[in-house]
């Protein structure tokens, strides 16, 4: 073991590699399919679970571990391509995932001595905050023929003696999207609080799909457009500088009560129209309505340029199709398999009197528009993507409540917090389902801290207006 100081709160304990158990997988090789094309080039994701476990770090080292190691080794083996790395070959050749016996993931074991109460508490903190806990992925390597190999996946277990542990992965969205993430994260947790017993782990967790042939290209040469669109963009060297000073993160809950109210109050805006009458008012669309106005008026702030009236925002959201009529994919299939939609709407509708009502009637358009037709503009989607949304008046909703992510429990209770990190560099929004509020939508973001106390106060009067005029 080495005993490295890493960063001031933060001793590295252990670095060392987890692989399915010798000789259980064959040499395997996995197509990409043309839904995990967009994701090639984009930011590792990063999500963190904070757990209680009131242990000193000796026991957590001599019960814990052992327990996390083995069920991530058994786990490894029914989620292969995360042990895998990508193979991406020189054009015209497209890339795959490469199991071969012996391939492994980094796992570190740290100890910090951050305050706990702190690191799972809603109220902002500084984003470098989490920083420490996040595992670094092994970098790609070249062959000589050009070929990059590219690692999928790291994690990070780190001891807060006394109180509990974060755990922290870091992975490549190409291997597969929020769903199969968190397919992965409840099998493997199941596992470890049954102490690697998979006997009866199939009934409550089922094993993934890994048949990537099931994804049909609807148009014969999607794949090798998309594929096109990649081989002709600049390949991103590095991720883009963020500057963190002074930038926090915080988590605000909607409970079930709140977003019934919003619902109740879009409706009786809606109510003299027949355009709006026809709209489904659910709960991303008033969630993410309430969120992205927020989030637009919170810009104005004395003595920042406040953009004019007429210029164009866009809000990105993810929808997962699995199980859509059209595509017949089942809700166990590991991969990516998202639709993607943009709204756009100008400042002036965004900072309105009627922004909410404004915003439900955009959102609810592209929700129906994907749900008919699911992978509409992927064919689009280049490197160059991401960084428009990045740099210009765009914003991405990631993650979803529907996933489940407190239903990740490794023997001591469900997480106490769990966030995704990247917001901090990405401009993006994450949604979450509920840690005490059944229903409910957690929502974490990332924001100058003036902006963040701007968006605060402006959700709290919109909440409480709403309210009001309920009773």
């Amino acid at each position: 073991m080495s005993h490295v100081r890493d960063h001031e709160s933060v001793k590295i304990i252990e670095r060392c590699q987890v692989s399915p158990p010798q000789n259980s997988i064959p040499t395997t090789s996995i197509p990409i399919s043309f839904l995990d094309i967009p994701w090639l080039y984009i930011s590792p994701i990063q999500r963190i679970f904070f757990h209680e476990f009131p242990f000193p770090t000796q026991t957590f080292l001599q019960t814990l571990i052992p327990k996390l190691k083995h069920s991530l080794s058994i786990t490894l083996q029914h989620f292969i391509p995360f042990a895998s790395n990508l193979v991406y070959p020189p054009k015209p050749h497209f890339p795959y995932f490469l199991y071969q016996d012996g391939d492994s993931i980094p796992f570190t074991i740290a100890e910090s001595t951050t305050n706990f109460d702190h690191l799972i508490s809603d109220s902002p903190k500084h984003v470098t905050d989490l920083h420490p806990f996040v595992p670094t992925l092994f970098s790609p390597h070249t062959s000589e023929d050009g070929t990059r190999y590219i690692p999928l996946m790291a994690i990070q277990v780190t001891i807060l003696p006394n109180n509990g542990f974060a755990l922290c992965v870091s992975f490549h969205h190409v291997v597969g999207d929020g769903r199969a993430f968190h397919h992965f994260m409840k099998f493997w947790s199941s596992l470890c609080s049954k102490n690697g017993d998979s006997t009866s782990l199939e009934a409550s967790v089922p094993l993934p799909f890994h048949n990537r042939d099931i994804i049909q290209d609807p148009k014969g040469l999607l794949k090798l457009k998309m594929m096109e669109n990649m081989w002709n963009s600049p390949t991103p060297s590095k991720e883009f500088a963020v500057v963190y000073t002074d930038m926090v993160r915080a988590t605000f809950v909607l409970n079930p009560d709140q977003i019934e109210r919003l619902k109740k109050w879009v409706i009786a805006k809606c109510s003299n129209s027949d355009h709006f009458k026809t709209l489904h008012i659910s709960t991303f669309v008033v969630t993410s309505s309430l969120i992205w106005v927020c989030f637009v008026r919170s810009e104005e702030i004395i003595g920042y340029d406040v953009p004019n009236d007429d210029e164009l925002y866009h809000l990105i959201f993810l929808a997962d199709c699995r199980n859509h009529h059209e595509v017949s994919i089942p809700s166990t299939y590991f991969g990516n398999c998202l639709g993607y939609r943009t709204v756009t709407m100008k400042r002036s509708e965004l900072v309105g009197n009627n922004a909410i009502v404004e915003a439900v009637r955009a959102i609810e358009c592209q929700v129906r528009d994907v749900q008919s037709d699911p992978f509409k503009g992927l064919d689009t989607m280049t490197p160059e993507h991401e960084g428009r949304v990045v740099s210009g008046h765009g914003v991405v909703i990631a993650s979803s409540p529907k996933q489940g992510v407190y239903e990740t429990n490794f023997g001591s209770g469900k997480p106490k917090m769990t966030e995704v990190v990247h917001i901090d560099s990405s401009k993006s929004i994450a949604f979450s389902d509920c840690r005490d509020n059944e229903g409910g939508v957690e929502v974490g973001l990332a924001l100058g801290r003036i902006q963040m106390n701007n968006f605060t106060s402006i959700m709290k009067k919109y909440l409480s207006d709403i309210t009001n005029l309920n009773h």
